[in-house]
């Protein structure tokens, strides 16, 4: 058994390969992190539990809404702009990757990319 519980953390807890045996990497957040990027390897799956989000994807805006789901391809260029005060989503990452691989697999993209 294994149970998270969250901190006071900005974003929350993440469970996955990096310290268990997990096949994906799971997590939540309580608001959406502007900073774009892409994953050269792995597919991202966004599960909106509560709220609203404005989420930026290449060079498409989509509003994210309580039940959504938003799943991200690899390559593709994606950000936050902006979720409301009550926003809350889980992510999964598939395939789970661990530890430097992981930390590397997050390639930080240009603005302007996005046409932000």
């Amino acid at each position: 058994m294994r149970h998270e519980r969250a901190t006071g953390r900005r974003k929350g807890w993440l469970a996955g390969p990096w310290d268990g045996d997990l096949t994906v990497a799971i997590g939540f957040a309580r608001e959406g992190i502007d900073e774009p990027h892409l994953h050269t390897q792995l597919m991202e799956t966004y599960l909106v539990a509560r709220g609203t989000a404005s989420l930026r994807v290449e060079s498409e805006t989509i509003e994210l809404h309580e039940g959504d789901v938003l799943i991200v391809e690899p390559g593709e260029a994606h950000t936050f702009l902006s979720s409301s005060d009550d926003y809350f989503h889980f992510v999964v990452h598939v395939p789970g990757l661990s530890g430097e691989e992981a930390l590397h697999e997050k390639q930080p993209v240009d603005r302007s990319r996005l046409g932000l």
